[in-house]
């Protein structure tokens, strides 16, 4: 069964979301950050992806307070992503209780910091983030296109040992128009034995059920939720 992996992203110690990266786009949902993972968690979610937009726009972690309030009153399961393009600040994030850190921009441009990384911390403590734009990786919380292919870029740390992937097209983020079906399906087929989770484009429930069929480990759900597209109730099939 598909793990459901709400969002929460900060900018200025406030739950925004952005459309396809877009700071200028900023869309402020009420609501204490730690108020709504423990809303989260109350109706039976296990895990969250909290996404520091401070930190990728700074390059460096910038809300790890939050996360440690996260961590502290909570029991979810959170991988943490935004930022973190050093030691320092995995070591941040990890501290701060982050079980899982997102290695977006870093995987691309330092993969030997990545690489001292896994033996450091063990390969489950990483997971890949790939964020697509037109088939190549986008980076700096997507304000800059890479030229490196999306499956150059699998591949090359499927053979260091990762296995963990958090995949979200660019261009259906925030859009409300339905994830990259096909996109995740070739991914699946190209590595079978990963753990992919969805991001991008979730629009309804539908949309859940289907990445299901398609044997994708996680969805990633963040303006849906905020928009009363998806509410928490209707997901208690997917919570068991």
């Amino acid at each position: 069964m598909i793990t459901i992996i709400p969002a929460i992203d900060i900018i200025n110690g406030q739950c925004v979301r952005l459309t396809q990266g877009d700071y200028d786009t900023k869309k402020v949902y009420g609501g204490d950050p730690v108020d709504i993972a423990r809303q989260y968690e109350s109706a039976g979610i296990t895990r969250l992806h909290l996404v520091d937009l401070d930190g990728a726009r700074n390059k460096k972690v910038t809300n790890g307070k939050i996360l440690e309030q996260i961590a502290a009153h909570t029991k979810l399961w959170i991988d943490f992503g935004g930022g973190i393009q050093s030691d320092e600040d995995i070591k941040i994030a990890l501290d701060c209780g982050a079980h899982q850190i997102t290695a977006g921009s870093v995987a691309v441009k330092d993969t030997e910091m990545v690489r001292r990384w896994i033996e450091e911390y063990g390969a489950e403590k990483i997971i890949l983030g790939a964020d697509v734009i037109n088939g190549k990786i986008a980076i700096h919380g997507w304000q800059e296109q890479s030229n490196l292919d999306l499956f150059a870029f699998l591949s090359q740390y499927r053979k260091k040992g990762l296995s963990n992937i958090i995949c979200t097209d660019v261009s259906r983020d925030g859009m409300l128009s339905g994830p990259a079906f096909a996109l995740y399906n070739q991914i699946k087929e190209f590595w079978p034995e990963s753990y992919l989770i969805a991001s991008g484009g979730i629009s309804s429930i539908t949309d859940i059920h289907r990445l299901n069929e398609l044997y994708i480990d996680g969805v990633i759900i963040g303006k849906a939720l905020y928009e009363g597209k998806i509410n928490l109730d209707g997901l208690g099939e997917f919570l068991c």
